[in-house]
């Protein structure tokens, strides 16, 4: 039986109740499990001492219990506290709902312990860190690299290495999609030999060998499947006839600010596109705060304006909702005779039943949404342009359910992430790329300090003075990377201890995305109608809703995050007319990490930092600083693969140039794989 085609529950020790939890975290066949990376690794080095411990970075700590091992209840949990002591000094360590180890641990003896060291209370405290006792234990593991995978709940990390051990032994080099020849070129390891080491490297040097490998494959499949589809698309004539619209001369002239020269520049090239021959299929690229948004309902005017249907895909509800009420808040104020119409899947049947009718009716000229402007239900009168985020790319699945409803509509992606132009070429190959790069003039720039972390109780009394004035403000956690089910919890335990540390009259709420997304959508809901003054969240807020009242974003332990999400991160604030601030705070002493978030200091252009995350980035982490997803990649990172990227760009060229079909033997299994691909987005019916 082929690898692809083997059941996970093939694997010995795995029953219908595993392979369930194995199915949650996508691994449906063995070929599922060799290709379900780790998502970090434990990398077992020598102890250090207790004077040694850095805040914000996992420790291992070698020495004996000092005194008696105590345990607490609060209104939460049982907390486990002992003090571990060396020649250096004395280190608190805790555990949550563990009092069991008070008797454990209360023999004696040299003790081992490995985890997060973090600041409680002004305090420094290893956090719930994993024991290793007797300490021999720990000498087993030394110099060792333990994969780390994602987990769901009742799956253990233990439980996944002993499945991907057995599935190793199903592996085989014919399985291997790379052609001989750029193996061969690029000195990249042979297939099983590479496998092997995205999960058991033997050292680092091997795992960095191997994820290069992949990184490259990854860009290469993605690249060719890119040009493929544009090539196939390249053929669709423009079915619409859009005449130029005095109406929007008169918008324009009417609003109470000029386009930039930028914004100008990129609404000539879309209507250059919209009365073209062709269908458009344009990415509009526009840092935080540029005005992308009113290119957009332009181009949603030149439509509708012209008889014809435009609709806008948000990928939130609350977005949607936001989009829906500032367009016919636009509408109604400059006496443009069109009728906006929300669809969201929360709506009743009822409502839907007569949004449906006006949309079919045509009555509907521009239609705001989510995911459920494509539903089989939805029957457009003559739809002709989409808008969409590029947290949605608008798949050709999605042209082809519209088409078949009616004509090829004109694509427009809209997209705030900076990067680098030479990368957006490569990466949106499939699109013609627009730039806005010049920022509306009545913005106030964001003020921005990068801190250490014994400045957080005066940007705790700094937040408490801006919510008094009215205002608001977002604290971001960093995803917990030991588990990912502490995610929730981290940022549900700080929200506690925010609440209390700012008293009464000050409504904090949390965010984080282990909710379900009508909790999301109901706490941004309150967030922008002001019923909660302070949101502490994980990053999903990045795809958030505009609140021009928030002007505080502090961003806790920033050296964990890249460059590009601080700077979409910072995005949320200075929204509105207000002077706006962002705190990074780092917990980190290198020379490096204050290197880098100097830029965010210095400055407020995101192209500028993409370029200059681009320059310092290097190989850097096993795994890279965390960036937002981009782009659906495995492994690949756009920022630090960025050199792998631009090989693979030309590598792709190369092999279109001098075989456009994949004719050739060697590229067998790569066009396999890119027709399943494809056949494979062709099949979504999600955005």
């Amino acid at each position: 039986m082929k690898v692809e085609k083997r059941k996970i529950s093939s694997l010995k020790g795995i029953g219908e109740k595993t392979e369930k939890l194995f199915q949650k975290i996508g691994v449906d066949t063995v070929e599922d499990l060799i290709r379900y990376y780790p998502k970090g690794f434990e990398i077992f080095e020598d102890p250090i001492s207790v004077g040694e411990v850095e805040e914000g970075k996992v420790c291992t700590v070698a020495g004996m219990v000092f005194g008696r091992i105590q345990v607490s209840t609060n209104s939460k949990m049982q907390i486990t506290t002992l003090h571990l002591k060396d020649v250096t000094g004395t280190l608190k360590v805790i555990w949550y709902r563990m009092p069991f180890l008070r008797n454990t641990l209360a023999k004696g003896g040299t003790l081992v312990l490995r985890g997060r060291i973090v600041r409680k209370k002004n305090e420094i405290v290893m956090e719930h860190p994993e024991i290793f006792y007797p300490s021999s234990k720990y000498e087993e593991k030394r110099d060792t690299m333990q994969p780390v995978y994602s987990l769901t709940a009742g799956l253990t990390n233990n439980s996944v290495i002993k499945a991907v051990k057995q599935a190793l032994s199903f592996l085989d080099d014919e399985q291997d999609i790379l052609p001989e020849e750029l193996r061969l070129k690029y000195s990249f390891p042979k297939y099983e030999e590479a496998i092997y080491a995205m999960h058991f490297p033997r050292e680092k040097e091997d795992f960095v060998r191997a994820r290069k490998r992949f990184v490259f494959e990854e860009f290469l499949l993605f690249i060719l499947s890119l040009r493929r589809m544009k090539e196939s698309e390249n053929r669709s004539e423009n079915p619409f006839h859009f005449a130029d619209r005095p109406e929007i001369e008169q918008f324009l002239g009417a609003l109470p600010y000029h386009l930039t020269n930028a914004q100008e520049k990129v609404w000539t090239e879309i209507k250059s596109d919209m009365q073209s021959e062709n269908v458009m299929s344009r990415l509009v690229q526009g840092d935080v705060g540029s005005g992308k948004t009113i290119i957009a309902f332009l181009a949603l005017l030149l439509s509708a304006l012209n008889g014809y249907q435009g609709a806008l895909m948000a990928p939130t509800e609350v977005l949607a909702v936001q989009h829906y009420e500032n367009i016919s808040e636009m509408l109604e104020k400059y006496k443009i005779p069109l009728q906006a119409e929300l669809l969201t899947g929360s709506m009743t049947m009822s409502q839907k039943k007569k949004a449906y009718a006006r949309i079919e009716s045509g009555e509907a000229a521009i239609i705001i949404g989510t995911h459920a402007l494509i539903q089989e239900k939805v029957l457009y009168r003559n739809l002709a342009l989409v808008v969409t985020d590029e947290q949605h790319r608008f798949g050709v699945r999605q042209r082809e359910t519209l088409a078949q409803k009616g004509k090829t509509p004109h694509i427009l992606v809209m997209s705030a992430t900076p990067i680098p132009r030479t990368l957006a070429i490569i990466l949106y190959g499939d699109l013609d790329i627009s730039i806005i790069n010049e920022m509306p003039k009545n913005r106030l720039p964001i003020k921005n300090c990068v801190v250490n972390t014994e400045y957080r109780e005066k940007a705790y009394r700094f937040m408490r003075k801006q919510v008094l004035e009215g205002r608001q403000c977002y604290v971001i956690c960093p995803m917990v990377e030991e588990s990912e089910s502490l995610d929730a919890e981290n940022v549900i335990d700080y929200s506690q201890m925010l609440a209390e540390e700012l008293g009464d009259g000050i409504h904090v709420g949390c965010l984080h995305g282990k909710m379900k997304q009508k909790e999301k959508d109901e706490i941004m809901s309150a967030f922008g109608k002001n019923e909660i003054q302070i949101l502490v969240s994980t990053t999903v807020v990045e795809v958030g809703i505009d609140v021009p009242n928030a002007t505080v974003m502090l961003i806790e332990n920033a050296e964990r995050f890249g460059l590009a999400q601080l700077h979409q991160l910072r995005g949320r604030v200075g929204r509105g007319g207000y002077q706006s601030y962002c705190i990074f705070m780092s917990a980190s002493k290198s020379d490096e990490t204050k290197e880098r978030l100097e830029i965010l200091n210095r400055s407020n252009d995101g192209f500028f930092i993409a370029g200059e995350d681009l320059r310092l980035r290097g190989p850097g982490d096993l795994f890279g600083i965390r960036q937002s997803g981009i782009l659906d990649f495995k492994i690949a990172d756009v920022f630090q693969d960025a050199e792998v990227l631009k090989i693979a760009g030309e590598e792709a060229n190369k092999i279109l140039k001098r075989d456009p079909e994949l004719k050739d033997p060697s590229y067998k299994k790569i066009k396999n794989h890119i027709d399943h691909k494809i056949q494979q987005i062709m099949l979504e019916t999600t955005l």
